[in-house]
């Protein structure tokens, strides 16, 4: 069953309100796919580096190349598994629909939050309403 018009206007402003309130949310599920393909890769191969290293050390009974090859496989794997840093800072989305840059200051404490913003909207559309 397709949405309403005014069903579609909620839902938009509710995307716009959730990019503005928390932006990095959105880019982690808007994220790219070629660099964690490539990060996957990367450390894949790492990881086999480090076990080949590891046997080689055990089979050459030298320790010490063994823990080289640890060491090297137990960095590979968490950097696979560790979230990957963001190349700059997240944007907001205006009333408007377009991006601009965040700026380095939070919110005041006096500032209201989204639960309370959010109230305010509601309360206003039930009043335009009639009700």
């Amino acid at each position: 069953m397709p949405l309403s018009e005014y069903e579609q206007r909620v839902l938009e402003q509710m995307e716009r309100q959730l990019t503005s309130d928390d932006p990095k949310l959105v880019n982690t599920f808007q994220g790219g796919r070629t660099s964690s393909v490539r990060r996957w890769l990367l450390t894949g191969a790492g990881a086999l580096a480090g076990l080949t290293v590891l046997v080689v050390g055990a089979a050459t009974s030298q320790p010490w190349i063994g823990v080289l090859g640890f060491v090297a496989m137990f960095v590979s794997v968490v950097l696979a598994f560790s979230p990957p840093r963001r190349q700059g800072p997240a944007g907001v989305v205006t009333d408007s629909g377009t991006v601009r840059p965040r700026s380095g200051k939070r919110p005041s404490a006096g500032s209201p939050g989204f639960i309370t913003r959010f109230e305010q909207r509601w309360d206003r559309r039930r009043d335009e309403r009639g009700r």
